[in-house]
């Protein structure tokens, strides 16, 4: 189990002033992030309850959360 908060403050605290910029800014990279938020703290409340690392459902969440993250940092850069 992992409660670690991976928000994309805390993950690319270097980027947070860019982050709040393009969220106001950039409707696309607003709604990649709203998106990542919803999806990680879905992701993080499956976590505490124990849910096992197996279930395919789960496994694709993560998977994406990885790729939205991706693709934001990309935008950052």
């Amino acid at each position: 189990m992992s409660d670690f908060n991976h928000s994309l403050y805390t993950d690319f605290p270097q980027h947070a002033e860019r982050i709040r910029q393009l969220k106001q800014e950039d409707p696309a990279f607003a709604s990649l992030a709203s998106e990542y938020h919803k999806l990680d703290h879905s992701v993080r409340g499956l976590e505490m309850r124990n849910i096992p690392t197996s279930d395919q459902n789960f496994e694709q969440m993560k998977l994406r959360r990885v790729q939205l993250k991706d693709q934001i940092l990309r935008m950052l850069e």
